[in-house]
């Protein structure tokens, strides 16, 4: 389904400041695989994210999606088939636009339809249809701007435009990650329920250990740029968290240094 092939790419090369942000990666994505990514600082995980989306082009290597060879695609191309979340929920929508109007946004390129085309009477209340799936009321305040939304709202919402066409790729870049604890819980399991129900390809970078195994049916670690870990099926269900950290160790010959992830599995998770 998604296959990256020796996929390098370095900031700043020939200065002082040069960082190898992917050096030959190589990946394989099956068909319907949910696939969670963590890994220290600097690890390369959203630089992966930006290669896919085509925000950056690779130095070398390639990008097969479907079958066909993405790597030189523009970003705005590759959109229509690859939806992305990021970290920060303000991302995603358009602020000074209504619910209805950015909903309108992604229902009428799901519908392969004009980006200006008129709203029928139909139209208006399939998009309120979706927008109950959320549970939030937002069904009830179409006319309302976006940017009065909380960033869990806002979250959700750019969730559900972003699946509503089925892309081909999803991408998760800790997408709860700025959102409280109750909040992030709530966008997890809508997150879960969408892919599932739509057999959506994904990948999602997460800062939760406890998260990256029990969510989706794959996880990698990465560290400098390429995957130091790789683990699915039985092997997978029978790890912990502290079994990820020592194969992290072992097989990059370093500890995790991101506190961020330590803390958040075993303060706030036990």
């Amino acid at each position: 389904m998604l296959e990256l092939k020796n996929i390098s790419k370095t900031f700043n090369s020939g200065t002082p400041d040069e960082k190898k942000a992917l050096n030959h990666f190589n990946l394989s994505v099956k068909d319907g695989d949910f696939i969670t990514i963590i890994g220290s600082n600097g690890a390369g995980k959203s630089t992966l994210f930006n290669m896919i989306a085509g925000t950056f082009l690779t130095d070398e290597g390639s990008i097969i999606l479907d079958g066909k060879d993405i790597t030189f695609m523009k970003e705005h191309l590759r959109s229509k088939k690859i939806g992305r979340l990021f970290q920060d929920p303000m991302l995603g929508t358009c602020p000074d636009l209504t619910i209805e109007e950015n909903m309108a946004l992604a229902y009428l390129q799901s519908k392969n339809r004009p980006l200006l085309s008129r709203l029928t009477k139909s139209d208006r209340e399939e998009i309120r249809n979706r927008l109950a799936l959320l549970d939030m009321g937002l069904e009830d305040r179409m006319s309302s701007p976006i940017g009065l939304l909380s960033g869990g709202q806002r979250q959700a919402l750019t969730l559900l435009m972003a699946t509503l066409a089925k892309p081909e790729l999803l991408l998760l870049d800790e997408h709860t990650a700025a959102l409280d604890p109750a909040t992030a819980d709530k966008v997890l399991e809508l997150t879960k329920k969408i892919v599932e129900e739509d057999k959506i390809t994904t990948l999602m970078i997460t800062h939760n250990m406890k998260q990256a195994l029990e969510l989706g049916n794959r996880t990698l670690m990465m560290k400098d740029g390429r995957v130091v870990f790789d683990c699915e099926g039985e092997e997978r269900k029978s790890y912990t968290v502290d079994d990820l950290l020592k194969k992290f160790r072992e097989n990059s010959g370093e500890e995790l240094d991101n506190d961020r992830i330590i803390l958040s599995d075993y303060f706030f998770l036990k």
